[in-house]
Formats: structure tokens, C-alpha cells, sequence
């Protein structure tokens, strides 16, 4: 741009040279550097004018480059060049006046001043983080610059600025902020059987995929539930992971770990006996024991196994009446029969009509129910040789399975006495006078009951009521 002031005749020239400049471009900005500009001024010697107004071109004529000069002159429209023509000086929209705004021409055929115009220029705008931007035509007038951010990240403020007239960007200068959550992907949801005898499974599984959407930073994955190759029991079991990005945005995911048990229908305990299992009795793997009451013995198979086709292996057994041969050749061959099946109390009296001998007779006929519970199997020796009797119930003993148990346990034919044995054969209570049910019971359970009877006698406790 240039500001050309021509006189005829001139006493000084004035000379705007603009040197060529290739533009260099700042990228992402659409910034050019500003232009440069020198003024050279040649001289000459100056001689004394002769003053005319009337001569149409006294100085040369003023033409502005990218501008306009308004014109007034005291000869009137044609003269807009001569003597004391006063020049308003404007330039077009984008640029702007550097120099004087009004000239006059002057006695020395020269304008009183120098002007040019000047393209208008923003300063080149800052990148931001995480973003950046483009603009229309670079730092010049109108320009506009759109912002845009990295993939992940939402623009807060304004998404476009003006290279405004007063050299000024519109707006203010926006941000990329990290809004995204993380993505996370977990297992899939995954079903396991529980292992044989129990009732829990080990369950493994990967991490889960995580990638947060901005930076690639995660700062934290946090497990709610077990860890992987954990023991889980039957059921469903939710699994959740939780990711967080360096911007405290956070995603999660689930999955479900399903635990199954393979059961068997429940068994019965067989008539007059109990079962003892392991493990909680119906699931694959688990055995049960059938036992049978005293009294009874078990015939046929003695356990039976859970097996994963959600079966029993073999039969039931069933508990048959226990046959007491007492057609022995001694005591001990009887007593072997009752051995860690029954409990035996042993009553002995002078004779049938000994009074503590029928008082306690009647007293235990009244508590059969009881005494069977117990498993206690009453033996009666009443009586002196040789019409002495010995009985279990109606079965008669020989004169010398009698004598044996007498010297066995000490009893005397003299008085009533009683013994009461324990399933080892060990004496373990005597009595000198008639007791009641409710005193024997209390000893066997206090004393002579193992632990599977005391949960049997719980679970039995009304059934003579």
C-alpha cells in the first residue's frame, strides 16, 4: 500500500517503496507476518515558486492506495490539485490509516503531510490443549476461526472467533474438557457346577477391557465382589468393575457367575433307623450311611453315593426286628448279641412276689416307648433253683446262662437288686430300690447317649407323648 503525492515541477519527491515479501504461514493459525514499509525522500534544491492558484495541477495528484481522498478546492471541482485544495484522507474497510488524515497543497507544490493504509490484523491465536482450530482467511478482517477438540474431549465455550476492527478476536478463548467416560468391557457371564462333596465352585476369569476415550489414562479399576479363582457357593453371583480416567469420569460393567449344585432326590431314613451323610446329604458326590435302632439290623446295602447324574447308587436298605438267640452255650455268647446295639438292664428279685420287684415291673411296662428310644433291653432273673426263671421279654434263658449272669454282675438272690448296662458291656448304674423311668432316662441321656443319639433323642423327643 502507498500514498502517491505528485507535483509538477516538484522541489522534493516522496518516494513509498514496498519491497516484496513472500508470506510466510504459521500453521493452524492463518497468520502472514505484517508487511514492511520504507520511505525514501530525494531532494532537490529548492526554488522560489511562483504563486498561481489558478493553475489546475499545482500538486501532483493524490491517489491512495486501498483508500480514498475527499477533495476541496477554493477554485472549485476541477481543481482538486491546485493551490490550497484541502484532501480528507479514508481507507477501505480492513484497512487502516497510517499517517495524516487531512492534507493541504501547499505554496512548495507539496501535500503537508503523508498518509497510507494498512491491512488490519488480529494476533495469532494460541492453540489450546487438546484441540486446536482453522480459520477463513488467517489473522485478517472477518476472518473467522472454528475450534474443534481431539477425539474424547467436549469444547466448553465459544466453538468460533472474529477478527473484529479493532484488531481484536470476538469471544474468549474455550477449553477441551474431558467429558467421555472410559470404555470398559467385562467377561462374559459364566455358569459352573459345583465341585464333588461341595457345594461351592472355583470360578476364573480375564480382566476386564478397559480404554478411556480421551488421553488413554486410567487411573483406577475397582472390583465390587469376589476375585477371580475365588470359591463361590450355589447361586448367582454379580460381578462389577468400575474404571476411572485421569478426569475422574468413570464407567462400569457386570457379569454374572452362576454356581449350581447337582442334588439328588432327599432321602429317607428307613423305618426304626437314621441316615448320616456327608457333606449336607443330597448334593453330587455326597454319601449317606443307613443305620438302624437298636433293636433292629440293617439289611441290605449299608450306603449309598450321589452321583452326578443327580442319582442314588444302589437301594434302600430296611431295618428288621433284631432275633436275640438265647439257645447259647453262655452268657457271654448272649450278652456278644447286644454288644454296641441295645443297653441292658438286669432286674433281680427272691421270688415274683417280691414287692420292689413288681413295683418296678409296672413302673417300666408304662415307659416301654421310652425305654425303646434308649435302646435298653430288660432281662428278668426272679426266683430260686430250681424254679428259677430267666427271661428277655418271652424267651426263657437256661438255668446256666442265669447262673453266668449272676456272677457276671454280681447279682444276689438274697434281695431285689438292679444293674444297668451299658452298648460295651460295662456296668454302668446299680440300684438297691425300685427307681422310676424318668431317673434311668435321665442317666442314658446325661451319660450313656453318643452324639448321633443325642440329635437322635432331639428329634424324637415328643414321639412317646
Amino acid at each position: 500500500m502507498a500514498i502517491q503525492l505528485t507535483q509538477r515541477g516538484a522541489l522534493s519527491l516522496l518516494l513509498f517503496l514496498t519491497p516484496a515479501v513472500t508470506p510466510t504461514w504459521y500453521a493452524g493459525s492463518g497468520y502472514y507476518p505484517d508487511e514492511s514499509y520504507n520511505e525514501v525522500y530525494a531532494e532537490e534544491v529548492p526554488q522560489a515558486p511562483a504563486l498561481d492558484y489558478r493553475v489546475p495541477r499545482w500538486c501532483y495528484t493524490l491517489n491512495i492506495q486501498d483508500g480514498e481522498a475527499t477533495c476541496y478546492s477554493p477554485r472549485g471541482g476541477n481543481y482538486h490539485s491546485s493551490l490550497g485544495t484541502r484532501c480528507e484522507l479514508s481507507c477501505d474497510r480492513g484497512f487502516r490509516l497510517i499517517g495524516r488524515r487531512s492534507v493541504q497543497c501547499l505554496p512548495s507544490r507539496r501535500w503537508s503531510g503523508t498518509a497510507y493504509c494498512r491491512q488490519m490484523r488480529c494476533h495469532a491465536l494460541p492453540f489450546i490443549t487438546s484441540g486446536t482450530y482453522t480459520c477463513t482467511n488467517g489473522v485478517l478482517l472477518d476472518s473467522r476461526c472454528d475450534y474443534s477438540c481431539s477425539s474424547g474431549y467436549h469444547l466448553e465455550g465459544d466453538r468460533s472467533r472474529i477478527c473484529m476492527e479493532d484488531g481484536r478476536w470476538s469471544g474468549g478463548e474455550p477449553v477441551c474438557v474431558d467429558i467421555d467416560p472410559p470404555k470398559i468391557r467385562c467377561p462374559h457371564s459364566r455358569e459352573k457346577m459345583a465341585e464333588p462333596e461341595k457345594l461351592t465352585a472355583r470360578v476364573y476369569w480375564d480382566p476386564p477391557l478397559v480404554k478411556d476415550s480421551a488421553d488413554g489414562t486410567i487411573t483406577r479399576v475397582t472390583l465390587r465382589g469376589p476375585e477371580p479363582g475365588s470359591h463361590f457357593p450355589e447361586g448367582e453371583h454379580v460381578i462389577r468393575y468400575t474404571a476411572y480416567d485421569q478426569a475422574y469420569n468413570r464407567a462400569s460393567c457386570k457379569f454374572i457367575v452362576k454356581v449350581q449344585v447337582r442334588r439328588c432326590p432327599t432321602l429317607k431314613p428307613p423305618q426304626h433307623g437314621y441316615l448320616t451323610c456327608t457333606s449336607v446329604g443330597d448334593n453330587y458326590g455326597a454319601t449317606c450311611e443307613y443305620h438302624c435302632d437298636g433293636g433292629y439290623e440293617r439289611q441290605g446295602t449299608p450306603s449309598r453315593v450321589c452321583q452326578s447324574s443327580r442319582q442314588w447308587s444302589g437301594s434302600p436298605p430296611i431295618c428288621a426286628p433284631m432275633k436275640i438267640n438265647v439257645n447259647v452255650n453262655s452268657a457271654a455268647g448272649l450278652l456278644d448279641q447286644f454288644y454296641e446295639k441295645r443297653r441292658l438292664l438286669i432286674i433281680s428279685a427272691p421270688d415274683p412276689s417280691n414287692r420292689y420287684y413288681k413295683m418296678q415291673i409296672s413302673m417300666l411296662q408304662q415307659s416301654i416307648c421310652g425305654l425303646d428310644l434308649r435302646h435298653v433291653t430288660i432281662i428278668e432273673l426272679v426266683g430260686q433253683p430250681p424254679q428259677e426263671v430267666g427271661r428277655i421279654r418271652e424267651q426263657q434263658l437256661s438255668a446256666s446262662i442265669i447262673e453266668e449272669l449272676r456272677q457276671f454282675q454280681h447279682l444276689t438272690r438274697s434281695y431285689f437288686n438292679m444293674v444297668l448296662i451299658d452298648k460295651q458291656g460295662i456296668d454302668r448304674e446299680r440300684y438297691m430300690e425300685p427307681v422310676t423311668p424318668e431317673e434311668i432316662f435321665t442317666f442314658i441321656d446325661d451319660y450313656l447317649l453318643s452324639n448321633q443319639e443325642l440329635t437322635q433323642r432331639r428329634m424324637q423327643r415328643d414321639i412317646c407323648e
